[in-house]
């Protein structure tokens, strides 16, 4: 395995999307509306946003190992892991993992520290909330993604919407805005429903290590019919922002990306085998992606018109 290879498998490289939309979302608002675009501090700030999700995506792996949660999988056939596997099958000592881990952090802290100089201190604020959600998400004494009252929900969705958007949109310009608070909504539920949904693929093996996400506090049943609903909720918050004025009315398009987690919805028993939460998984991720594409690509047009 070439380095480049051992780096994408280890960060789990491929999520990255999930946190360049955002990105891309908050920045082309700020073009849309203030008329105001920087590449540069595009650049820095994608750099700075991905090292942070890759960062979060190696510390949560490096403590669900150290807490156990990741071998409890491991060990147990019938349910599917989510993580990169170079602890839990020993593939990777803990040092070099860990130094990968905090290098990440390191890029991230650099490129805030650079925008802070051209766009303001303020955002160094998103750089420290950013470092903290991702570590104590399962780092003691807070580990609040092992508590099951709807914390890590609603710091994913912060992480995954409304501050990178909110973020790069102040990188930009220099300022804060209702406006892409709104935007950020469907990017930042869709994403939220993503990790979600990922914990039905290892629930038993969570509450046998004693990680207690909302889908072992409410059972598979019940999360699963929540799942359904927040979805129904993200695309509603997509047409409060076309209702609103933050989207052109054609960004409904978007909703055309529902249809592919709905058609694996109706497919669902009430209990299901954890392998029939995979295509569920992929759907959800697409959504978010694709939606947020949809959204981007609207605003732009919007300009140009």
């Amino acid at each position: 395995m070439n380095r480049w290879t051992l780096f994408k498998k280890a960060t789990r490289f491929g999520t990255f999307p999930v946190m360049l939309i955002p990105v891309v979302l908050g920045s082309i608002g700020a073009y849309v509306w203030e008329g105001e675009f920087h590449p540069f501090l595009f650049v820095i700030t994608i750099v700075g946003a991905v090292s942070a999700h890759l960062f979060s995506n190696m510390i949560n792996d490096l403590w669900d190992f150290r807490n156990g949660t990741d071998t409890e999988a491991h060990n147990n056939p019938e349910m599917i892991s989510t993580n990169s596997g170079f602890l839990s099958r020993g593939l990777m000592s803990e040092s070099l993992f860990g130094a990968m881990t905090w290098g990440l952090l390191a890029v991230a802290v650099i490129c805030g520290a650079v925008l802070s100089i051209y766009s303001g201190w303020q955002i160094l604020w998103f750089v420290l909330a950013g470092a903290l959600i991702a570590y104590f998400y399962v780092a003691p004494p807070l580990r609040f993604g092992y508590r099951g009252k709807g914390y890590s929900e609603f710091a994913i969705f912060a992480a995954f919407g409304i501050m990178p958007v909110l973020g790069s949109y102040f990188v930009q310009t220099g300022g804060f805005s209702l406006k892409p608070v709104l935007l950020s909504l469907p990017v930042g539920l869709l994403t939220t429903l993503l990790l979600f949904n990922h914990h039905f693929l290892h629930w038993k093996a969570d509450k046998q290590a004693g990680k207690r996400t909302l889908v072992v506090v409410w059972g598979e049943r019940r999360a699963l019919v929540f799942s359904r609903i927040l979805l129904y909720v993200s695309y509603a918050s997509l047409v409060i922002c076309v209702l609103s004025g933050v989207l052109p009315v054609y960004a409904l398009l978007a909703l055309l990306t529902a249809a592919a987690p709905v058609h694996i919805y109706r497919g669902l028993q009430p209990l299901n085998a954890p392998a029939a939460y995979l295509p569920l998984m992929g759907a959800s991720q697409q959504a978010s992606v694709r939606c947020g594409a949809i959204m981007a690509a609207a605003l732009l047009i919007q300009s140009f018109m």
